[in-house]
This record gives C-alpha cells, sequence and structure tokens, in this order.
C-alpha cells in the first residue's frame, strides 16, 4: 500500500469524526480543571477517574459555570483538528452538577484550618521593614525562580536570593515543600520567605492544598508570601501564609524597593532640606549676625581673663622661682664660708706652719724622724730642714 501524508492521514480521521452520528450532540460528564480564557475563548479539560478530555467552549457566557473543580455535564461533539493532530470536544452547552471529589476535599480542610484559627489575622506575621535575603521555594528547572530573579535585582540588584529547590506538584512535592518550609525556618540568615510556583489546574495546585504544608507555613517563625498559580487561583496555603501575592513576580515586587525610586526620593528630600534651610537663615539672618557679634564679645571677654590670669600665673611664678634661687644662692654662701674656714691654707695664711715629712703630716714629735730632712710648708711656700735638737718639753736629743 502506498504511503500517505500527515495531512490526509488526519483528513481521514476527522471525516470519520464528522460522519459518526452517535457523536453529535452528545452530553459527557467530568470535573472541570485546567480552565483558561484566550480571545473570549474558554480552554478547559474534563477528568474522572481514569481518563482526561480536552474541551473547548466559544461561547463566553458559560464562562461562570465552567469552575475549576466542579462536576459539569457539557454537550457538544468532538471535533478532530487536522493540522494540530489534536481531538478537542466542542461544548454548545454547560450545566453545573455540583463540586468534584476534590473541591470538596479542599472546602473540608479549608473549613478545618480557618475553624482552629491557622487564618486568622492576628496570627499574621508582619513583612520586615528591612529585606536584604530572601528564601524562595519552588523548582530550580521552571520559569517562576527566573521571573523573580529578573524583577527583584531589576529593582534592587543587591537583594540576595536563596533557593530551596523542590517538586510543585506530583508524588512527593508536598513533603518537600513542608520541610523546605521547616529548614529556612530555622535558618537565621533570611528575612521573608517566598513559595512559588505557576498556575494549573486544581489536581496540578494540590501539594498547596495539604495539611502538612499548611501547618508548617503557620509555625514557620520567618514571615511567607504564598505566591502560587495565577491571580484567580486560590490555595490553603494562600490563607496560611503571612502576605498572598497574585502571582510569584508580584512577590518579588513586593519584597523588594525600586532602586531608581530610592535615589529619586532621597535627591528629592535633600533638595528639600537645602531649600528649607535656606529659607530658615535668610528669615534669620539678622538673628544670626546679633547671635555672631554677642559670641564674638563674649569670647573676647573670656579670652581677656584668660590673658590676664595667665600674666598673674606668670608673674608669680617668677617670683617664687627667683626666692628660690636667692635662697639657694644663701645657702651656698653659708656652705662656702664653712669651706673656707676648714681650708688648710686659710690656717696657714694666719702665721701657722705645716710639717710634712716623707709626704707625711706630722702631728706630733714623736713622729718626726731625727735622722731625716723635713719640709716646713707656709702659706706662700715651703723650706726644707733638719732637726738637730728634739724638745717635747721633757728631754732633750
Amino acid at each position: 500500500m502506498e504511503a500517505i501524508t500527515v495531512t490526509r492521514f488526519n483528513q481521514y480521521i476527522k471525516q470519520i469524526f464528522d460522519s459518526e452520528e452517535l457523536l453529535h450532540n452528545i452530553s459527557v460528564v467530568g470535573e472541570v480543571f485546567g480552565k483558561s480564557i484566550t480571545r473570549n475563548v474558554i480552554y478547559f479539560s474534563l477528568k474522572d477517574e481514569d481518563a482526561i478530555l480536552s474541551c473547548v467552549c466559544f461561547y463566553p457566557a458559560f464562562n461562570d459555570l465552567i469552575v475549576e473543580g466542579t462536576k459539569v455535564v457539557v454537550t457538544g461533539s468532538p471535533n478532530f483538528y487536522v493540522k494540530g493532530g489534536k481531538l478537542n470536544f466542542n461544548a454548545v452547552r454547560v450545566e453545573t452538577l455540583g463540586l468534584g471529589n476534590l473541591f470538596e476535599d479542599f472546602l473540608k480542610l479549608k473549613q478545618k484550618l480557618e475553624l482552629e484559627g491557622l487564618f486568622n489575622a492576628s496570627n499574621k506575621k508582619p513583612l520586615p521593614k528591612s529585606i536584604n535575603r530572601i528564601g524562595v521555594i519552588t523548582s530550580k528547572e521552571g520559569a517562576v525562580i527566573q521571573d523573580i530573579k529578573n524583577v527583584a535585582w531589576r529593582r534592587n540588584p543587591f537583594l540576595d536570593i536563596v533557593l530551596y529547590n523542590t517538586k510543585v506538584q506530583g508524588i512527593g512535592a508536598e513533603d518537600e515543600i513542608a520541610n523546605a518550609i521547616n529548614n529556612f525556618g530555622k535558618y537565621k540568615k533570611i528575612d521573608l520567605i517566598i513559595v512559588a510556583r505557576g498556575g494549573g489546574s486544581l489536581e496540578d495546585l494540590w501539594a498547596y492544598n495539604t495539611e502538612k504544608v499548611a501547618r508548617a507555613a503557620f509555625n514557620c517563625p520567618i514571615p511567607i508570601i504564598s505566591a502560587v498559580g495565577h491571580e484567580t487561583d486560590f490555595t490553603i496555603l494562600d490563607f496560611v501564609s503571612d502576605l498572598r501575592a497574585p502571582t510569584p513576580s508580584a512577590a518579588a515586587e513586593l519584597v523588594t524597593f525600586n532602586l531608581d525610586d530610592k535615589k529619586n526620593e532621597l535627591k528629592n528630600l535633600t533638595n528639600v532640606f537645602f531649600k528649607a534651610a535656606k529659607n530658615y537663615i535668610d528669615d534669620n539672618i539678622d538673628n544670626i549676625a546679633y547671635f555672631k557679634l554677642v559670641l564674638i564679645n563674649n569670647f573676647e571677654k573670656i579670652l581677656s581673663n584668660y590673658t590676664k590670669n595667665t600674666a598673674k600665673i606668670k608673674q608669680t611664678f617668677i617670683n617664687s622661682f627667683e626666692s628660690y634661687i636667692n635662697q639657694r644662692a644663701y645657702e651656698m654662701g653659708l656652705i662656702e664660708n664653712t669651706i673656707n674656714k676648714l681650708n688648710p691654707l686659710e690656717i696657714l695664711k694666719r702665721g701657722y706652719a705645716k710639717i710634712e715629712q716623707k709626704g707625711k703630716a706630722i702631728k706630733k714629735i714623736k713622729d718626726l724622724d731625727k735622722f731625716n730632712n723635713f719640709e716646713v710648708v707656709f702659706a706662700d711656700g715651703k723650706i726644707n730642714a733638719k732637726s738637730y735638737e728634739v724638745d717635747n718639753g721633757k728631754n732633750q736629743l
């Protein structure tokens, strides 16, 4: 058999669906998830326990009936899109049956935690006035972390961002997110936590609707911002967190200030200050001149008083020093007179003489060697002599 093109094959399939009368104007029941709107066209899916059906509705009037998590009966026909090779169910009528099982679980948990007070405003922690480092709990692979970094660093390039990589849906996501919140709660070097992920169906966002994540957020000592899904998406975490942001990018704006705005604000404040200072000086220029004159006069008086006191102190010091010198000079004169009286030369000048023999002073007759010469020392000189006779008052030699 000759091979056919993809286009031809898809056309065959479309013809089969279009020709089958049993598939026209058929009703399908299921739970709504993954709803989105583009140009007034509503895209959503229906699911049951075992299967999923992609649907499209071109009637905006049914928008309020197509609600995430509700059970609906959708009437319409299947349409196979040749170019995209995709089957959609074109809905022409929508009827509500009630809440889906997952949405009922959501409401039950919401009611339980609300009764326990986990949503009370009194339990909400205020955001820090100064935020220098934030912790972000999301997947490192998704666009969310990039959006947060782009917005935050554009507004404040000095902000530190610490990423805690977790799953954002599927098996194990609940535990990873709760553990991330608990671990960040013990890390004292961050100022605030953002829990973030992109939009999705109720089932996609279910990890953020669990009791484990809700209690971890409630018990966390660090303020938490929930930034899960799009603006129309609400999760249990939104109600427990200290603040909800409609999107991850909006959360980044909430925790940062615009550096350029701060610079302009500071510049404006500086201008206001200088203008106020100039006005104050202009209004008080006469007072300033008066106070200046008073200050100068007082300073001159103080300086004059200090000058007079300094002169007095100087003269007192000079007088004391001169008195001290004179007293020391008088005492030195007394010592000099005493020394002069004891000077042997002074004694000799009064007519006395000194006897020396062999360089030794002779004080007594018995000390004189009668057989050797000796010297008689006068004040103006000395003579050599020799004894021929010694008279000690008793005997003669």
